[in-house]
């Protein structure tokens, strides 16, 4: 590809409202162009770089035996009203009718169009197991689109969805997608990647994985220890507190008429946040039900955990006319608490003694509130909490939580029979006996892991890409192509690398030097090769690495065959062989 015929602009500024530095390089360096809301266009860099992470999709699942389908982007209602999601997902799933009036979506996902598929072909159980993909555009109307391709509405990925015919099998090749996951980072440039515990969300089943890239600007935070292997999403890590032993006060009422916080609180009476007892209040979606969780004051209420336990989305309780007028608002306690609620004891609560809490009395709180002494004996005590830095792991049990950043870049899923169940896929067993299969599901967003590698791979002046994405394999830039000397040699390295099958950009434009290396710094291939008056009178090109690891002068005659032995050595490390080892 010569510079002269590639579309697209490379400039300076930083675009306006754009804080993320892959969306500001991928804007600058002529990767992207936004059309809507979370919806863009790409350009020849940015298709060629896709191109390639799907080849990488392709050759790890088709390595697991899958097989590469395709299903629609727009589908009737109908399918979604089987499986239950039509009215229990939310507005991020785009509705529409089509012109005879019938309901339709927007794949934002495909569960229910793999399930069709293979329903009626799938009938016994010697049919089983297999797994089936596809790489495909889906819809989700995202109300928090940001960070270019990072977060968008239209996208591209691979989804996979196995299905099998007993719970055990279907762990064995969740264990192997597990693995090809790793090695599809690893061979993508970011062996960084992680994965980690997760909820499972809208998706269903009880077991979730998500991959994550740590980087300061992810959306997720992350929870990990340094003294095991634990990694979890914040979602689902479990809060282990450890509660100091001390000897049982007396329960006392005391005067606290103008301190509701907890800081109000803990300011007035002389104690920490770790010795009060706090009420957190929420509404179900459901049926609009008053939520009242107490937990130890220092933490916060992870809302995941809350609505999982509750089977129910919530949202916070805003006190104002209409509030029950039996709930003394900044005063709720655990002790005399009758008004009409849920009511949650979180676990940091149990073995805890001589806490501050709500009197449930306007204007007082209690002094020496020990919940196993004070509570009910049958009170059950049960996790909504956030974890946090230097928490108990809940693996090797030491104060070793550390909680960082990370943006999800893969999940993988164990379905179980959520869709299988109620979209009435049957298989016969050895017995003739009807069985339900069992289903797994495997995705990868294809925009969202280039615009992640982008993010780890970068310095000031663009991105680094690895070579087993890069646009392109070798850069060259022929200062003053004008020069006949220069032209000749830049179109004869250039030649007789695309003979070699070496992807190459050439520069062939009449520009100044800065101009041309800045433009070859945006778009970040792995190896550079810089021809001009004066390397050529020294019967040289300077061949550089894009991360300025190397920068060596090589003879003309023989740059061409050194060059095709770099690119060789390095895309070798990126070989689904080489990430095995």
């Amino acid at each position: 590809m010569k510079m002269s015929q590639l579309l697209g602009l490379r400039f300076k500024e930083t675009p306006a409202d754009c804080q993320i530095a892959s969306q500001i390089l991928m804007l600058r360096g002529g990767y992207i162009k936004g059309v809507g809301n979370g919806i863009y266009s790409l350009f020849t860099p940015t298709k060629r770089i896709t191109s390639k992470i799907e080849a990488i999709l392709r050759d790890e699942m088709d390595r697991l035996g899958g097989q590469e389908v395709m299903f629609p982007v727009a589908m009737p209602a109908d399918l979604w009203k089987e499986s239950g999601r039509w009215d229990s997902v939310g507005s991020e799933l785009l509705r529409f009718k089509d012109r005879g009036g019938n309901d339709m979506v927007l794949g934002m996902t495909h569960e229910e169009a793999a399930v069709h598929l293979a329903r009626n072909v799938a009938q016994s159980y010697s049919d089983y197991p297999f797994m089936i993909y596809q790489i495909q555009t889906k819809f989700r109307d995202e109300p928090r689109a940001r960070g270019g391709l990072i977060r968008v509405r239209e996208f591209t990925m691979k989804d996979a969805y196995s299905f099998h015919t007993t719970q055990e099998d279907l762990e064995v090749f969740y264990k192997k997608c597990y693995e090809a996951y790793n090695r599809i980072f690893a061979r993508c440039g970011v062996p960084e990647v992680f994965a980690v515990q997760s909820d499972s969300g809208m998706m269903g089943g009880k077991i979730a994985d998500e991959f994550m890239l740590p980087t300061e600007i992810g959306e997720d935070t992350l929870v990990v220890c340094d003294e095991c292997d634990f990694r979890s999403n914040m979602e689902v890590a479990p809060c282990i507190v450890e509660n100091e032993a001390r000897e049982d006060a007396e329960l006392t009422m005391v005067p606290t008429p103008d301190s509701k916080t907890i800081e109000e609180i803990c300011a007035l009476l002389n104690v920490t946040e770790k010795d009060t007892c706090k009420a957190v209040l929420y509404r179900k979606d459901t049926d609009d039900g008053l939520v009242v969780v107490f937990l130890r004051g220092d933490l916060e209420v992870n809302e995941v955990k809350l609505r999982n336990f509750l089977k129910s989305e919530v949202h916070p309780e805003v006190a104002d006319e209409n509030s029950p007028s039996d709930v003394a608002y900044g005063f709720i306690g655990p002790l005399g608490f009758n008004a009409k609620a849920t009511v949650i004891f979180d676990r940091s609560l149990a073995h805890a003694h001589n806490l501050v809490c709500g009197a449930n009395k306007v204007g007082f709180h209690y002094t020496g509130m020990t919940p196993e002494r004070d509570l009910p004996t049958d009170t059950v005590y049960i996790d909504v909490a956030k974890t946090y830095q230097g928490a108990i792991c809940p693996k090797c049990g030491k104060k070793s939580i550390r909680t960082t950043r990370g943006i999800e870049v893969g999940n993988i899923f164990q379905l179980g029979t959520k869709y299988t169940e109620s979209m009435g896929m049957r298989y016969s067993d050895k017995n003739g006996v009807m069985q339900t299969p069992i289903m797994g599901c495997y995705g990868i967003g294809v925009g969202r892991l280039a615009a992640s590698v982008c993010e780890a791979r970068r310095d000031d002046y663009g991105p680094i890409w690895p070579i087993s994405i890069a646009p392109w394999q070798v850069h060259i830039c022929a200062l003053r192509s004008d020069n006949e000397q220069v032209s000749k040699e830049a179109n004869r390295i250039y030649d007789e690398l695309q003979a070699k099958e070496v992807e190459v950009l050439f520069d062939d434009r009449p520009v100044s030097a800065g101009f041309m290396f800045s433009d070859a710094d945006l778009l970040g291939c792995p190896v550079r090769i810089t021809v001009s008056p004066k390397t050529c009178g020294r019967g040289v090109a300077e061949v550089s690495l894009r991360d300025k690891s190397f920068k060596q002068d090589m003879a003309l005659d023989t740059v061409v065959d050194t060059v095709k032995t770099m690119v060789d050595e390095m895309l070798a490390k990126f070989s689904h062989e080489a990430v095995m080892k």
